[in-house]
């Protein structure tokens, strides 16, 4: 029998924000008045004499480069281009990442800008690429590298670091098989050997469910089984679903992203049959919402 699990998670819409007006920028070289920071000055105006655009000399593969000073999961990246001359933009590469190696151009590639109209600006999807340096590189050709403005959007939060966030929680289930209490599945164990004791079990019940309390909201950016949010309805089981499993192996376990979903709570349902519920360790992976 195929067996389906949701997870559900609460989704409070986080507010983007553009990171690069907190950061540090710098380039190549300096055209004169064409300073770094000018790309990253909140102000989108094209032309040049306007004192708003960076730009370097005319060197072979230049580059600019914010410091966003925390690592970020980035949603996307917006570039302004100057009124003038356009296709100086053309080839242009996003790189996003931790490292500084080669000045930061040899991070992982979120895209490459192959048009921007004259004082137009084009948005690109990096879809959570997680980094502290966000380049633009023009990779071998001389050229000018002239940025009018760049915005870097996240959703406000700096990535997550590692930490399962489930170790501190609190666990309730929809109802209890001998041994199988909802806290053995956040003891930090993966044993899978339900006569160790480390797994929880519900009886066999119709939609029967598993809850944790993070007992604060968090974002949430992974789960290693599944359900999140805010709203106790329904046992918190209306929720807004972050994935639905269809297969995990015996004795393995699966990751899930959520992308950030913010919620307090995450349940694990399985909906609209008679089943036993059997976990043998839930991890979830996010940051939380306050941050300095």
């Amino acid at each position: 029998m195929k067996h389906t699990i949701i997870i559900l998670l609460l989704l409070l819409l986080g507010t983007r924000e553009n990171l690069a007006l907190r950061g540090r920028a710098t380039q190549s070289s300096v055209y004169p008045a064409g300073i770094a920071i000018n790309a990253i000055d909140g102000n989108r105006a094209s032309n040049w004499y306007q004192g708003s655009c960076s730009s370097t000399q005319d060197n072979f593969s230049p580059w600019w480069r914010v410091d966003l000073l925390k690592t970020y999961e980035v949603d996307s990246v917006s570039i302004t281009n100057i009124d003038v001359d356009p296709q100086k933009i053309n080839g242009v590469e996003i790189r996003i990442g931790n490292s500084l190696d080669n000045n930061g151009n040899n991070n992982p590639r979120c895209a490459v800008v192959s048009h921007i109209v004259g004082g137009g600006t084009e948005t690109f999807q990096c879809n959570g690429m997680v980094g502290r340096y966000v380049n633009l590189v023009v990779p071998g050709r001389k050229e000018y590298l002239t940025l009018c403005e760049v915005e870097v959007y996240v959703y406000g939060y700096p990535a997550a670091n590692g930490e399962n966030l489930a170790l501190r929680g609190r666990a309730t289930q929809s109802s209890l098989y001998p041994l199988g209490i909802p806290i053995n599945a956040i003891d930090g164990n993966r044993d899978n050997d339900y006569g160790q004791g480390s797994c929880s079990h519900t009886q066999d019940n119709f939609s029967p469910w598993w809850r944790l309390d993070l007992l604060k909201t968090y974002k949430v950016v992974s789960v290693i089984e599944i359900c999140i949010g805010n709203s106790l309805d329904s046992n918190g089981n209306n929720n807004p679903m972050c994935a639905v499993v269809s297969h995990i192996a015996a004795g393995l376990n699966e990751t899930f992203q959520c992308n950030g979903m913010e919620g307090h709570y995450v349940n694990i349902v399985i909906p609209g049959r008679k089943e036993y519920l059997t976990l043998c360790e839930v991890e979830v992976y996010g940051h939380s919402l306050f941050w300095v």
